[in-house]
């Protein structure tokens, strides 16, 4: 059975129909790659995995518990799926070892010495335990994304979920989180990622799904999608992206 199945997610802000019956399963240790064009649902999707952007209708099954049904208790089951942003969303008056450590305190209720131990492990797995004292505004955004991504492991999620984690940085900084991100997928992670890192999506993941106006329109293995796509819009669409970053 599929660690996440996603049966007919529909999305609409006032009258903007943002995910328009989007349906897919994830098994574990799958990392699947979302690309598509901007405003095309790819983070609004990754919202509804973890409800905080519930969807109007469908399914969202984790682990074989749906979060769409009444009487879910979704603090639990958020606590099975990581989420990393493309803006940090770091508590900027915390050293880095403390927004590891701040979920495990809150929500586990774990002793401080206990979630502090857990915190720089964490960092470690990410290259930061060296700069565990250290505020956001002392990090590099490289280094504040590396801590975003400790503080989701830290709860020991089933899933992880990346929404653009590169978009907002610098070109060398980049290659740290992708660095970060292809380990946890050798490790065994199950990954679903927004991103234009197309080096990334052909090298690490195991299913590319290219979305447009709110629907999957193609999906499949990497091979397959860069090099024959079945759909017009995805060949266009890979052609623009590569031609955008370089010919990766």
């Amino acid at each position: 059975m599929s660690l996440l199945q996603l049966k007919n997610i529909k999305k609409s802000f006032g009258s903007n129909k943002v995910l328009d019956g989007v349906s897919f399963g994830v098994d574990k240790g799958d990392v699947i790659v979302i690309i598509g064009p901007s405003g095309t649902g790819k983070s609004t999707l990754l919202r509804c995995v973890n409800m905080l952007a519930p969807p109007d209708s469908g399914q969202v099954i984790v682990d074989g518990t749906d979060l769409t049904q009444k009487g879910v208790n979704l603090s639990n089951e958020r606590q099975k799926i990581g989420m990393v942003f493309q803006h940090f969303a770091l508590f900027t008056h915390l050293r880095a070892i403390d927004n590891v450590a701040i979920g495990l305190k809150k929500v586990r209720n774990m002793k401080e010495k206990e979630a502090h131990e857990k915190a720089i492990y964490e960092l470690e797995r990410v290259g930061l335990a060296d700069h565990k004292d250290k505020y956001p505004a002392e990090l590099s955004g490289g280094q504040k994304q590396r801590v975003g991504i400790a503080r989701a492991l830290a709860m020991d999620p089933l899933l992880m979920l990346f929404d653009e984690p590169t978009s907002a940085l610098d070109p060398e900084l980049i290659g740290e989180v992708l660095t970060v991100m292809k380990n946890l997928a050798e490790e065994g992670m199950t990954m679903l990622c927004v991103t234009h890192e197309m080096g990334f999506a052909k090298s690490v993941s195991n299913e590319i799904i290219f979305m447009e106006k709110g629907n999957i329109v193609e999906m499949g293995p990497p091979k397959k999608m860069f090099e024959n796509p079945e759909n017009e819009r995805t060949q266009s669409f890979l052609h623009k992206i590569s031609e955008l970053y370089g010919g990766e």
